[in-house]
C-alpha cells in the first residue's frame, strides 16, 4: 500500500527476521564414503532443509585448508577444499538452494590465515622487516637473545600466543602472533594489502552468487598499539572478557566500515559478525548502519533454564541493538558450545526444556540461527573415546580439556545403527548407537518429534501476521514463568516450573507439549493469539 507521500513502503531486508540453518559440513552428510561430510552431501539434503522451512544456510568453512582447526585455518580463501568437493560442488549448492528458495551464506575468516598460506610461506622465507612479513604480526622476542615471547598473551587454545621461527640462515629468529592455534597466524590489518585481498575474496564469492558471510572473530583483527602485556591474564579456554587486549579494539570499526562498502555494492547480501562482546554499547557499535548488518549475540545460549535469567538475556539482547536500530539475533547452540539438550539437564528433562526454548527463540523478533542437529534434539556426546578426539584444544591443553567434538558428531539420517546413512564409510567422529530413535527418518514419521515441532514453528513464524513487528512487551506471569506479546499480537508463554499452569485466554497456535484442560505442562512453551 503506498504511503501518504505516494512512495511504496520499503520492504524490510530478508535477513532481519530470517531463520538461518548452520551447516557444519563435516558432520552434515557425506556423499563419497570417506566419512567426512561434503558439499554434494549437503546438496543431496537440500530438500530436507526446504521441508524444514529455513530461509538461509550458513555454511561453516569449506575453503582450502590443512584442517588444523576444522577449516578455520584457510590456505586459499578463493577456492573450495577437495575434501568438500571443490568449487564446482559449491556452485551446485548455491544454484540448487536458490532454486528451492533458500539463500546461502558462508564463513570467511578475516583474523588469520593458515600457516600453509602462500603468504606465510613467503614470510618465513623472507628477512625481518620485509614486505612479506608485514602481512602478519612478527616481532622480536624479549630478554637475552630474544628468547621470550614479545608479550604475555595466551592463545585461545592454550599455551602462548606466539611461536618463534627459524630464520632462513638457520638461527632462532622472530616470533609471530597467533591468537588461536600456531597453525593460524594473525594477519596484520594495518597493512593495506591485507584489506585489499580480503575485499577481493568477498567479491569473488558474492559474484558467484553467495548471499553473504558470517565473519569469524569479527571483534578481532585490530590490535592495540605496541601490543602491550595483558594486565590480568586469563588462561581459561574460550573465556571472553571485555578487557582482553586481543579483541574489540577501536580500530576494528574502521575495518568493518571498509568491508561494508563492499557489501553495499551487493544490496541484498548480508554480513554477520561473530562478536563476543558483553558491554551493550560496545556490542551495538558493530551493527551501526555503516558496519555489520547482524552480529551474533550469545547471551541466550549462555543462559540456564531459569525464567528470570532468560528474560534478562532477552532484554539485554534487545537493548544491545535498539540504540542503533539493528536487528537482534538469537541462537541456542553452535559448533563451539555444548548442545542445548545437554545444557538444560540432559535426558527427558533436557529434551523437554530444549523444545520449550526452541519455541521461545522462534517467537522472538529478529534473526534466528539453528545449529544442525538442534532440530533433532541431539545431545552432546561427552563420552567420545580419547583416541577419536580431533579438536586442537585436546592436544593444546595437554589432554586436560576435551574440546568441542562432542557437539560436532555427525547427523543421523536413517537406519538402525551407526553411521545412520551419514556416510557409507566410517564417520570421522563416532556416532552413538542410541541415536537410532532420533534419526531424521524416525522423526519425520512422528508429529510429536522435535523435528516436527521445528517444522511447525518455523512455518507459523513465516506465515502468521502475529509474528510481525520489531518489539515485544512483557506480561505478568506466575512465579517460575514468563510471557511476552509481540507487536503483531502473538503471546508466548513459558512455564519453567515443575507443575502445570493455567494458560491465559486465547487460541493456542502451538505448544511444545500436549495441553489438557488449558493447562501448560511443566518445562513447556505455548503460542497463543
Amino acid at each position: 500500500m503506498p504511503s501518504e507521500s505516494g512512495a511504496a513502503p520499503t520492504q524490510a531486508p530478508w535477513w532481519r527476521s530470517a531463520v538461518f540453518y548452520q551447516v557444519y559440513p563435516r558432520s552434515f552428510a557425506d556423499s563419497d564414503g570417506d566419512g567426512v561430510g561434503d558439499l554434494r552431501g549437503l546438496r543431496d539434503k537440500l530438500g530436507y532443509l526446504e521441508l524444514l522451512g529455513v530461509d538461509a544456510l550458513w555454511i561453516c568453512p569449506v575453503m582450502r585448508s590443512p584442517m588444523a582447526d576444522g577449516g578455520y585455518d584457510v590456505s586459499d580463501p578463493r577456492d573450495i577444499d577437495p575434501l568438500f568437493g571443490g568449487i564446482e560442488a559449491m556452485d551446485e549448492v548455491i544454484a540448487e538452494a536458490h532454486e528451492r528458495g533458500m539463500r546461502v551464506t558462508m564463513d570467511l575468516v578475516p583474523n588469520h590465515s593458515s600457516d600453509r598460506h602462500p603468504w606465510f610461506a613467503a614470510a618465513l622465507a623472507s628477512r625481518p622487516g620485509s614486505p612479506e612479513r608485514a602481512r602478519y604480526i612478527f616481532r622480536d622476542g624479549r630478554g637475552p637473545g630474544g628468547d621470550a615471547p614479545p608479550n604475555n598473551w595466551p592463545s585461545i587454545f592454550g599455551g602462548p600466543a606466539w611461536t618463534r621461527v627459524t630464520e632462513p640462515d638457520g638461527r632462532p629468529g622472530q616470533w609471530y602472533l597467533h591468537i588461536f592455534a600456531s597453525e593460524q597466524p594473525d594477519l596484520n590489518w594495518e597493512n593495506p594489502e591485507v584489506a585489499a585481498d580480503f575485499e577481493r575474496t568477498m567479491r569473488f564469492w558474492l559474484d558467484r552468487g553467495v548471499d553473504g558471510f558470517r565473519l569469524d572473530v569479527a571483534h578481532g583483527m585490530a590490535k592495540p598499539p605496541g601490543l602491550p602485556d595483558w594486565e590480568r591474564v586469563s588462561t581459561r579456554m574460550f573465556a571472553h572478557d571485555d578487557n582482553d587486549p586481543r579483541f574489540n579494539q577501536p580500530g576494528v570499526h574502521e575495518i568493518h566500515r571498509r568491508l561494508r562498502r563492499v557489501m553495499d555494492d551487493y544490496p541484498r547480501a548480508v554480513a554477520i559478525g561473530e562478536v563476543w562482546v558483553d558491554d551493550n554499547t560496545r556490542f551495538g557499535e558493530y551493527v551501526r548502519p555503516d558496519e555489520l548488518h547482524l552480529a551474533f549475540n550469545f547471551r541466550l545460549a549462555e543462559t540456564p533454564f531459569h525464567p528470570d535469567r532468560i528474560r534478562a538475556a532477552v532484554d539485554n539482547s534487545l537493548r544491545a541493538v535498539s540504540a542503533v536500530a539493528a536487528s537482534p539475533t538469537w541462537t541456542l547452540s553452535n559448533h563451539d558450545i555444548e548442545r542445548e539438550v545437554t545444557r538444560y539437564g540432559g535426558g527427558a528433562v533436557g529434551q523437554t526444556r530444549a523444545r520449550a526454548m526452541a519455541m521461545l527463540e522462534l517467537a522472538l523478533p529478529g534473526a534466528v540461527f539453528v545449529y544442525n542437529g538442534a532440530e533433532l534434539g541431539l545431545p552432546n556426546v561427552d563420552d567420545l573415546p580419547e583416541a577419536a578426539l580431533r579438536d586442537p584444544v585436546w592436544e593444546r591443553s595437554g589432554h586436560t580439556q576435551r574440546g568441542r567434538d562432542g557437539c560436532r558428531v555427525p547427523l543421523p539420517w536413517e537406519g538402525k545403527q551407526p553411521p545412520f546413512a551419514f556416510t557409507t564409510g566410517r564417520s570421522w567422529l563416532p556416532m552413538p548407537a542410541q541415536w537410532a530413535h532420533v534419526t531424521v527418518e524416525k522423526q519425520l514419521e512422528r508429529l510429536d518429534s522435535m523435528l516436527s515441532l521445528y517444522r511447525m514453528a518455523i512455518e507459523l513464524r513465516a506465515t502468521r501476521p502475529e509474528f510481525g513487528g520489531p518489539g515485544l512487551e512483557w506480561y505478568g506471569s506466575p512465579p517460575g514463568c514468563l510471557a511476552f506479546r509481540r507487536d503483531g499480537g502473538l503471546l508466548c508463554v513459558l512455564n519453567a516450573t515443575d507443575a502445570p499452569i493455567l494458560l491465559p485466554a486465547g487460541e493456542v497456535l502451538l505448544s511444545s507439549a500436549p495441553i489438557s484442560a488449558r493447562k501448560l505442562p511443566a518445562n513447556s512453551t505455548a503460542w497463543l493469539v
